[in-house]
């Protein structure tokens, strides 16, 4: 598939030029159809020589293999959640967090990333350090010395503020050292360049299908690490989550599955099945070229308005201007949809995917 197919397979783009993947992807139509379908046929088919069930976490199983064969990461290891969001959370809860324990974060992270260590801050005495960054790139000096007696350090692999690729290889190593687990928000990077967890060697990765990979919402992704279980005491338990749910004793599955709990739509899967083998069929060379050439046209009519680094690390391009939020409706009011940023103060954050056009860039600088 050429980027122009996949263009031409996306409705939300007949009316409307769109930069706001970073936020919410537009689905192609067969991604749509692929959940759609689905869930027809599991309702009007699986309730009768059927098992409903049998259908519905056969299709989630089969979507697991796609969605784990993309991350790299073995099948037993791969929890299918809700959102990135619900994947932070459900680590956060999953660890006996003591009083006096520290969580350490860069001042980047999305809400996702931050709200649940204030919670743990206020619930179980947890101290919370911030390292801080400049035009989105970590202190590392400062990272070295927040995490020697930390318990858990978290970071974005792309951040959403700048477009920035932080070093996560490098971050897990100095965490490990210092006897910390870390937990990655890959949101902004799965769908967008290549990702293989276990090169990173986190302990946990959390994403979701619905921005880069266009996917529809509902499909969140959480990577754990098999030697992380050990280290985990979760709570949260249900029929999903054991390995026979009429034992005497539970026993948690050793995989991610401990994360699933009980019945859920399998649409949003089939659906992110659908969307990676749509990303693959595009190819990443393809994808990170064609961004690569957008990104750099925007980047040169922007001129010294620019935020994110001058060359190229990703799609997202964050810029400055008087009034974000205005601009932001102006822009929207013709045609072009962007979005303010709380963080850096007065930018404005472009997303640009392989799915646009030079003259989707060219509609944007004419609207600012």
């Amino acid at each position: 598939m050429d980027p122009a197919e996949l263009r031409r397979s996306i409705p939300a783009l007949e009316e409307r030029t769109y930069f706001n993947t970073g936020a919410s992807g537009p689905s192609p139509r067969h991604v749509v159809e692929a959940a759609t379908g689905f869930l027809e046929r599991h309702e009007f088919e699986g309730h009768g020589p059927r098992d409903p069930y049998e259908m519905g976490f056969g299709a989630i199983d089969d979507a697991r293999e796609v969605a784990a064969e993309f991350l790299g990461a073995g099948t037993d290891d791969l929890a299918f959640t809700r959102s990135t969001a619900d994947g932070i959370s459900l680590v956060a809860g999953a660890i006996d967090f003591q009083p006096g324990d520290v969580v350490v974060r860069t001042d980047l992270e999305h809400p996702a990333g931050t709200l649940p260590w204030d919670r743990l801050a206020d619930t179980h005495g947890v101290e919370v350090r911030v390292v801080p960054t400049d035009r989105g790139r970590l202190d590392m000096a400062a990272l070295k010395d927040a995490v020697t007696d930390a318990r858990l350090v978290v970071l974005s692999s792309l951040t959403w503020t700048h477009g920035t690729r932080l070093p996560v290889g490098e971050v897990v190593d100095i965490a490990h050292d210092a006897g910390a687990q870390v937990l990655v928000d890959a949101v902004q990077s799965v769908g967008h360049h290549p990702v293989d967890v276990t090169d990173w060697g986190a302990d946990f990765v959390a994403g979701a299908g619905h921005k880069w990979l266009l996917g529809v919402w509902g499909a969140g992704m959480l990577y754990v690490d098999p030697a992380a279980h050990d280290r985990l005491r979760q709570t949260r338990i249900g029929y999903r989550s054991v390995e026979d749910p009429s034992a005497s004793e539970y026993t948690y599955h050793d995989g991610g599955r401990r994360f699933e709990v009980g019945t859920t739509t399998p649409a949003p899967y089939v659906a992110l099945a659908e969307a990676i083998e749509t990303v693959e069929a595009v190819g990443f060379e393809t994808i990170q070229s064609r961004v690569q050439r957008l990104t750099d046209r925007l980047k040169a009519g922007l001129g010294d308005r620019l935020v994110s680094p001058d060359a190229y690390e990703s799609g997202l391009v964050t810029f400055a201007v008087e009034d974000p939020e205005a601009t932001v409706q102006r822009l929207g009011e013709a045609g072009v949809v962007v979005r303010s940023l709380p963080q850096p103060e007065g930018a404005v954050r472009a997303s640009v995917h392989a799915f646009n056009t030079a003259e989707d860039v060219d509609r944007l600088l004419d609207a600012l």
